[in-house]
């Protein structure tokens, strides 16, 4: 048992001891220099439970420390008892069991380098993923807890052969032969061969590659064994088949004619053992298949028609010899001896179904059959037969007849020959479908500007629908199985000629459908240009390319739309109020719709002129310009103009302080609004008429008896003047006649100081208020006013 345990400082050697825990066994030990820390204990027991103990020793041999485990020793050494191989891929060990072993390992290696163990539970125990006849050395080791054992003596065992790959055919119905591929090493092979459903079993061995099987039974599956054998006779893996013989040749077969409408020839057979299909032919080259019956049928025959009729039967082993030969004469045209003689003596027979029958529509609901002369007819009978039930026959002399034929429907045609002495048998029946019907309630909408919508009535037959537009320059097609078709991307304000085919697979498309025409939407119209006629309208116009289209055009905003109309290339849009942006587009209309519109085009109106203005006058000078905001104006150029100058204000507000303002003139008053994109409206208001100018060289003079005059120098006022004393406690005031230029102030109080204005008087009668004052002081002694 191997130990490990951690370095010691100042150990100068260790000593192992393994004390045998329930055993009356003596303890063995083992002691090692200071520098190894692994170390192992010879001699123990197997499968025995060991206390360890590891102890470190200085020079003096003083025990430094200590330490101690318990574990079980592997268990003893299996023996092999024998080695075998029973499949090529594996080789089978039995041993003997060991105690205290919970398990095994057996080893399998060879001298190519292959190595590998598997895990048994017990003897035996088969190794597997071996090469076939090989040599391996196998070995076995036991195991439990603390281990495994050491391996067991080995042995030399070989492993199998594979077994021959074989094939077999059964070439008649009472052989099998058997082919291999040679197996390598092999010098012999056994096979057995067993019928199934039988314990008679047959044995044969051979160093061929091949063998057959005779006087097997027919139509019976036997069961094959093959094994291969090497130079000392031990055999191989084994390999087993199935092969079934060839069925018997069928007997009793039987032939007859049936002499319905249609010739068919019968063929009867007995059964025979394991045939799974039989095969009916006819010298002429026709034949029938059954798997089920004992009988098929030949047909269609014709007239005068010799068959020899043999039958096979066949497996999945081949086909049996074919059947002796049964003769059989058609038995139309045979002589009629009970039937009259005609004139040129030539013997009278049923006569044989006319060939070369032949269905055609030869007009709009009319059809023909036709067919090819047979001789002794005096005359032929045509029979058809629609699908609903629906029949008709047409007798004649020649060899067509014409008979009434509707479309969408399937007609069933036969032909029969008749003399004197009979009818022929039934001739081909032809299966001949009409074209199919035009579709009915035909109805074309147009679902867009270029989109036609067409539907119709399910059609019987019809199988597809094929719709084809076409406008002189252009052809759509859609094909569909479905009632009802899109024909979309189509030209603008064209007239399309619609048909509606209906098809099926075996007469093709329906060619005499009438065409419907319907005209797409028109063609949007393009504005080329907006001119401005006045404020409140606009000229648009614009180009259409349709036929006989009225235009429209609409100028959107918010709230608001205005619309003109024309049948030529202009129309004009008015009332449009100011500070307003519109979009405009145009559409056009014909009788078959609506166009969509064209693309749009912004216009704005001119902004909104203010409703009222106002013109206070400041100043002598100055005079300021008041005006409520305009709808759509961004800014405003405000203007005062007078033949002796003019006054201009550019300005984001509603209000303006205009200067130099020339003293009793009249202005005329206008507004320019600008929007923010540079629209401009010219407003223009009433007139403003400045007032007179305030006087200069204004005194105040001391007259006798308390009274002051007061004297100006002005042009002359159209409404005159006001002078104003304004005292510390009495004011006073004098209105002079017009064209004065001065007045008196009697019983003033003096000594004071007065403030002295004097200021025009307006057309309303009101005092400017802008004129200035002087201030004088007048005294009590004498005349003196100081100023």
């Amino acid at each position: 048992m191997t130990v490990r345990w951690s370095g010691h400082t100042g150990a100068s050697s260790y000593k192992i001891t393994a004390t045998p825990k329930n055993s009356p066994d003596l303890p063995v030990f083992a002691q090692f220099s200071g520098s190894t820390v692994m170390g192992s204990v010879n001699s123990l027991s197997p499968n025995t439970v060991y206390t360890m103990r590891v102890e470190a020793m200085d020079n003096a041999i003083n025990v430094l420390s200590s330490a101690e485990t318990e574990e079980t020793t592997a268990p003893d050494v299996p023996s092999i008892i024998q080695a075998y191989s029973k499949h090529s891929d594996s080789i089978t060990v039995e041993f003997t069991p060991v105690p205290g072993a919970t398990g095994y390992i057996i080893r399998a290696e060879n001298e190519a380098g292959f190595f590998q163990e598997t895990m048994v539970p017990s003897s035996p125990g088969t190794v597997v993923n071996l090469s076939p006849y090989s040599d391996y050395t196998v070995s076995v080791m036991s195991y439990n807890s603390g281990g495994r054992s050491q391996p067991s003596y080995p042995v030399q065992a070989r492993t199998a052969m594979v077994a021959p790959a074989l094939q077999s055919v059964s070439p008649t119905n009472d052989t099998i032969e058997v082919t291999w591929v040679p197996v390598d090493h092999a010098v012999l092979y056994s096979l057995t061969v067993i019928m199934e459903g039988s314990n008679t079993r047959l044995k044969v061995t051979t160093s061929q590659t091949n063998i057959t099987f005779t006087d097997l039974e027919p139509g019976v599956t036997y069961c094959i064994k093959a094994t291969a054998f090497d130079s000392d006779g031990i055999p191989g893996d084994d390999i087993t088949i199935y092969q079934i013989t060839r069925p018997p040749v069928p007997g009793d077969v039987q032939v007859s004619l049936s002499l319905s409408r249609s010739l068919e020839l019968y063929v009867y057979w007995q059964a025979v053992r394991g045939a799974d299909l039989y095969y009916a032919v006819s010298s002429n080259g026709q034949n029938c298949t059954a798997s089920g019956e004992m009988y098929c049928i030949i047909s269609p025959l014709n007239c005068s028609e010799n068959h020899m009729v043999t039958v096979t039967a066949q497996n999945e082993a081949g086909p049996s010899s074919p059947s002796q030969p049964e003769a059989l004469l058609t038995c139309t045209c045979y002589t009629n001896t009970h039937k009259h003689t005609p004139a040129n003596n030539d013997p009278r027979a049923d006569p044989c179904p006319p060939d070369s029958v032949e269905v055609g529509e030869v007009g709009v609901g009319n059809c023909s059959v036709t067919w090819a002369a047979a001789p002794w007819v005096d005359y032929y009978v045509a029979y058809v037969k629609r699908i609903d039930g629906a029949e008709e026959q047409c007798n004649t002399t020649s060899t067509t007849c014409y008979y009434n034929c509707h479309c969408s429907y399937t007609y069933l045609t036969t032909v029969f020959a008749y003399n004197g002495a009979g009818t022929s048998p039934q001739g081909p029946i032809l299966n001949y479908t009409t074209v199919p019907c035009c579709p009915e309630n035909v109805s074309i909408s147009l679902i867009s500007t270029e989109t036609l919508e067409i539907s119709w009535s399910p059609v019987r037959g019809a199988e597809l629908y094929e719709t084809v537009a076409a406008d002189g320059s252009d052809t759509i097609h859609c094909s569909d199985t479905m009632p009802l078709c899109a024909l979309s991307d189509l030209t603008c304000n064209s007239l399309y000629s619609v048909v509606v085919r209906p098809c099926s697979d075996i007469r093709g498309c329906n060619d005499t459908c009438t065409a419907h025409t319907q005209e797409t939407a028109p063609c949007s119209p393009e504005i080329l240009n907006i001119t401005q006629m006045n404020s409140s309208a606009v000229q648009v116009l614009w180009r259409g390319p349709n036929r006989q289209a009225t235009y429209t055009v609409k100028a959107v905003a918010s709230g608001s739309t205005l619309t003109c109309s024309s049948s030529g290339t202009s129309c004009d849009v008015t009332d449009l109020p100011c500070g307003t942006t519109y979009e405009v587009s145009a559409y056009a209309n014909t009788s078959a719709g609506q166009s969509l519109p064209s693309y749009s085009v912004p216009l704005e109106t001119g902004p909104c002129c203010p409703l009222t203005l106002t013109v206070d006058q400041v100043t002598q000078s100055m005079t300021r310009v008041e005006w409520p905001p305009a709808t759509g104006a961004q800014s405003y150029i405000t203007s005062l103009t007078s033949p002796r100058g003019n006054a201009k204000c550019h300005t984001m507000d509603t209000h303006c302080l205009m200067g130099c303002i020339t003293c009793q003139t009249n202005y005329s008053v206008s507004i320019e609004a600008i929007s923010m994109t540079g629209h401009k409206s010219q407003c223009t208001y009433h007139g403003f008429a400045s007032n007179a100018c305030c006087p200069s060289g204004v005194r105040l003079y001391g007259m006798a008896n308390n009274t002051l005059r007061v004297h100006w120098r002005g042009s002359d006022s159209p409404y005159g003047y006001s002078a104003d004393l304004y005292g510390t406690s009495t004011n006073y005031t004098c209105s002079p006649a017009l064209g004065s230029n001065s007045c008196d102030i009697p019983q003033i109080a003096c000594g004071q100081v007065y403030t002295v204005v004097v200021a025009p008087i307006t057309s309303e009668g009101y005092k400017v208020s802008f004129c200035p004052g002087r201030l004088y002081s007048v005294s009590c002694s004498g005349n003196s006013v100081g100023y």
